[in-house]
C-alpha cells in the first residue's frame, strides 16, 4: 500500500487521493516491468514477460523503436526524481549506467531513439546533476549519463549524411548507414516529424557537452524543411524525399507524421531563445488556423490546394495540439478542440487511433497514448478550471477499469470491443503518469520548479537555462485573446536565473458543473396523427428561445439534405420547417443557410444509424465559435430512429404539421384538423454565464452532453 505522505524539501505534506491513485498505478505498471520484463525494452502485460527485439514476432515499423536500450528504465529516471523518490532515482541511474549498452548491431528509428532514449538520458542527467549540486544525493555521479547521451548522439549522426541534410529514417547503432553490415541506408523517404523533431535533444546535447555538431545538424534539417514548405499556403506535407527534398505525401494536418515538427519549432524558441524558430512557427500556425482548423475539428488538407480536405477522419496524435496552443497563448481553439476530443472519449472510452468527423471509429486501436492527458494538463495549468481535473479523473478511471491487467496495463486492440493487445509502450510510463501526476499535484509538492523546464515531445524535461540568448521580440508570442475573460500573457524575467517565464493572468467566470438538458419534443399534429405521435428532441443553445415564443409549421426536406452547400429548394422551404441531416458541416452553418432560404425552423436528424433518445443521452446543440445572434429560427435535434418516424410520415402523407416545444409543455389536446395549432411552450435558455470550459459550448461539437 503506497503511503499517502511525502517529504519534499523538508516539508511533510499529505497526498491528495488523486495523486495517491496515480502513484499506485505507476507502481503497478513499473513494478510489473521490473518483475517480468527487465532488462527488455518493454513489458508485454498479457504474457507477463519482456519484449526483446528479435525474440518476438516482428511487428514492422513498431519495432524500429526498440533497440535493446532499456527504454523503460531510461524513461523512469526522471519520474522517480519528480516523485522525490531519490533512492529509486539513484538506483535507476546506476542500472542504466551498468546495463545499457549502445554498441548494438540493431537498426533503430532515428526519431524514436532520439526522443525516447537520448531525451531520457539528457533529462536524467540534468536531474542527477541538480541533486549533486544540492548535496542531497548522487555525490558519486560523474556525468555518466551525459557521456552515454553523447555516445548515442554520435551513433545517430551518420543518419544525417544525405545530400539534403534531412536524416535517414533508420540507423544501425553499430554500423551506421550505407555500410555493408548496416542493413539500412536504402530508404528514400522520411516523415516531416521524423526529420523535424531533433532540435531539442540535439541542441541540449550540444550545449551540455560543448560539442556543437549535434545542434548544427538538427538545425540544418529544420532549415531544409522550412525551405520546402508550400510558399502559397505555408503548409507542410507529411512525407519527404531525403535526397532531393521532393514531397512524397502532400497531405497537411497536425497529426501523425507531422505533429512534433510544429511542436519543436515553438519549443525550440522557448528552450533556445532563437527568434527564428518562433517566426517560423507563427507562419505555420497562421496557415494551420486558416486551412486546417475547422473548429473544433482539425482536418487534413492538400498542401498545394488547402481548400480541399483529403480525408474525413482525424488521428489521435493530434490530441497534443491543444496543449501546444496553450503554449502559444491561443486558448479559445485549444479549449474547443480539447472538448471535442473529450466527447470522443466519452463515446468510445478512449480516443481511437483514428475517428471520423462524426466521431465514429475509423481505426479502433488505442495503444495507451498520452496526448489527450498532456493537453488536459496544460489547459488546467493555464486556466485553473477544475473542469479539467474532472477530465483527468475520467482518464484515470477508464485506465483502471478497461486497461489494467495483473501484469501492468494493456493497450486496447479495438475500443468497440474492449479487447486487449499484448503491448504496454514505454511512452505510457514516460508520459501518461507524468502528466496525470502533474495535473493533480500542487506545485509546492514538486522537488524543483517545473517552470524552469520545457517538456520534450516524450515528456522529458530540459532546462530553459540552456538558452544562450534571451528572446528578442517576446511580444510575438503575446496574443490578443478573443474572449474578454482572458486578460494577458506576461513574460516575467527571473533576474537570478536569467531566463524568461510565461505567466498567464486570467479571470475565469464559472457556471455550475452540470447544466440540465431540458427535453424538447416534435409533436405531429396534422391528420392522421392529431398530436398522438410525439418524438423526443434535444434543444439548441442558440436560435429562437422556445421558452418565450410558440412555434410550429409544416415540414420540408432540405436539398441538399445536409444543408452544407447552396440550398437548391428555397421556394419549397419558404415558410416551412426544414429537415436537415446532421454531418459534414456545423449546425450553425446549416441553420444560417436554411434561414436565408426562408425556412421558419429547422429539425436536425442524426445521420448515425439506430441512434435513439432511449439509448443516447440528449445534448444541447451549440454554435460554431462565432456569434449566433443572427440565427432567429427555432432549432431541435432528433436521433435517427425518431427522425425515421418523421421522414416516414412525410413520405407517406406529403403534408405533415408539427409543433416544436419543451416536453413538459406537451399538448394533450387534439389540434384542429384544418390549419395549424400553435401552443405555448417553455425551456431553459441561459447563454449569459460562461467559463473556460463552458464557453466551449459555443462550438458545434454535436455530441456535447451537458
Amino acid at each position: 500500500m503506497y503511503c499517502n505522505f511525502c517529504w519534499v524539501g523538508g516539508i511533510n505534506y499529505m497526498l491528495s487521493g488523486d495523486e495517491e491513485q496515480i502513484l499506485e498505478m505507476f507502481d503497478h505498471a513499473y513494478g510489473s516491468y521490473m518483475k517480468y520484463a527487465y532488462p527488455a525494452d518493454e513489458l508485454m502485460p498479457l504474457s507477463c514477460r519482456g519484449r526483446v527485439r528479435g525474440l518476438e514476432p516482428n511487428r514492422g515499423d513498431i519495432d524500429d523503436s526498440l533497440g535493446n536500450l532499456l527504454f523503460t528504465v531510461c524513461f523512469i529516471l526522471f519520474f522517480a526524481q519528480l516523485l522525490n523518490r531519490l533512492e529509486d532515482f539513484e538506483e535507476a541511474v546506476k542500472k542504466t549506467v551498468k546495463d545499457v549498452r549502445l554498441d548494438n548491431d540493431v537498426v533503430v528509428s532515428v526519431f524514436e531513439t532520439n526522443i525516447r532514449v537520448l531525451g531520457g538520458l539528457l533529462g536524467a542527467h540534468v536531474m542527477a546533476d541538480l541533486l549533486k549540486q544540492r548535496g542531497e544525493k548522487m555525490q558519486w555521479y560523474g556525468d555518466e549519463l551525459l557521456h552515454m547521451a553523447k555516445d548515442l548522439g554520435y551513433r545517430l549522426l551518420p543518419a544525417f549524411n544525405t545530400t539534403s541534410g534531412l536524416p535517414y529514417p533508420r540507423v544501425n547503432l553499430r554500423y551506421g548507414v550505407v555500410n555493408p553490415l548496416s542493413r539500412t541506408g536504402t530508404e528514400t523517404d522520411t516523415c516531416t516529424a521524423c526529420a523535424g523533431t531533433m532540435i531539442l535533444e540535439f541542441a541540449a546535447l550540444s550545449r551540455l557537452s560543448g560539442e556543437s555538431v549535434f545542434e548544427e545538424h538538427a538545425r540544418k534539417a529544420l532549415d531544409v524543411l522550412w525551405e520546402k514548405r508550400q510558399r502559397g499556403s505555408n503548409l507542410m506535407g507529411t512525407v519527404i524525399n531525403i535526397h532531393n527534398g521532393d514531397w512524397v505525401r502532400r497531405d497537411s494536418g497536425v497529426g501523425a507524421g507531422i505533429d512534433s515538427y510544429y511542436e519543436y519549432l515553438m519549443k525550440a524558441y522557448i528552450l533556445l531563445g532563437d527568434n527564428v524558430y518562433l517566426e517560423r512557427f507563427n507562419t505555420h500556425y497562421s496557415a494551420i488556423m486558416k486551412y486546417i482548423s475547422q473548429p473544433p475539428l482539425l482536418l487534413s488538407v492538400h498542401m498545394h490546394n488547402p481548400t480541399v480536405n483529403v480525408r474525413s477522419w482525424m488521428d489521435s496524435l493530434l490530441a497534443f495540439f491543444p496543449g501546444l496552443q496553450v503554449l502559444r497563448g491561443d486558448l479559445k481553439p485549444a479549449i474547443e478542440t480539447h472538448e471535442m476530443l473529450y466527447q470522443v472519449t466519452k463515446q468510445h472510452k478512449f480516443l481511437p487511433e483514428a475517428f471520423t468527423t462524426e466521431f465514429r471509429v475509423h481505426w479502433g486501436q488505442h495503444p495507451l497514448r498520452p496526448e489527450f492527458a498532456e493537453s488536459t494538463y496544460f489547459l488546467y495549468k493555464a486556466t485553473g478550471d477544475p473542469y479539467y481535473l474532472k477530465v483527468g479523473q475520467s482518464i484515470v478511471e477508464k485506465l483502471n477499469t478497461h486497461t489494467r491487467v495483473p501484469c501492468g496495463f494493456a493497450a486496447v486492440q479495438d475500443v468497440r470491443t474492449g479487447a486487449h493487445e499484448d503491448r504496454m509502450d514505454s511512452f505510457f510510463l514516460a508520459e501518461m503518469f507524468k502528466y496525470l501526476y502533474l495535473l493533480f499535484s500542487e506545485k509546492s509538492h514538486l522537488p524543483f520548479d517545473i517552470d524552469d523546464y520545457i517538456f520534450t515531445t516524450e515528456a522529458h524535461l530540459l532546462p530553459v537555462s540552456l538558452s544562450t540568448s534571451q528572446p528578442a521580440s517576446m511580444n510575438l508570442i503575446v496574443l490578443s485573446f478573443l474572449y474578454s475573460h482572458i486578460h494577458s500573457f506576461l513574460f516575467v524575467k527571473d533576474s537570478q536565473k536569467g531566463v524568461y517565464r510565461v505567466k498567464l493572468v486570467a479571470e475565469v467566470r464559472h457556471t455550475p458543473e452540470e447544466e440540465e438538458v431540458v427535453p424538447h419534443i416534435v409533436q405531429l399534429i396534422s391528420p392522421p396523427f392529431l398530436g398522438r405521435t410525439v418524438l423526443t428532441a434535444g434543444p439548441a443553445k442558440f436560435g429562437m428561445d422556445l421558452t418565450k415564443q410558440e412555434h410550429g409549421g409544416s415540414i420540408v426536406k432540405s436539398v441538399p439534405y445536409t444543408a452544407c452547400g447552396h440550398i437548391e429548394n428555397p421556394i419549397e422551404l419558404q415558410g416551412h420547417i426544414a429537415l436537415a441531416l446532421r454531418g459534414d458541416c456545423m449546425f450553425a452553418a446549416k441553420a444560417r443557410r436554411l434561414q436565408e432560404a426562408g425556412a421558419i425552423g429547422v429539425i436536425f436528424i442524426d445521420q448515425r444509424e439506430d441512434s435513439s433518445s432511449a439509448e443516447t443521452p440528449l445534448f444541447q446543440m451549440v454554435g460554431d465559435g462565432e456569434s449566433t445572434d443572427d440565427i432567429t429560427v427555432p432549432l431541435v435535434f432528433l436521433f435517427s430512429r425518431e427522425g425515421a418516424i418523421l421522414t416516414g410520415a412525410l413520405q407517406e402523407h406529403q403534408n405533415v404539421d408539427v409543433l416544436l416545444l419543451p416536453k413538459e409543455r406537451q399538448s394533450r389536446l387534439r389540434p384542429p384538423e384544418s390549419g395549424l395549432a400553435v401552443w405555448g411552450m417553455t425551456a431553459i435558455y441561459n447563454k449569459n454565464v460562461m467559463s473556460s470550459c463552458s464557453f466551449l459550448q459555443t462550438i458545434d461539437m454535436e455530441t456535447i452532453n451537458f
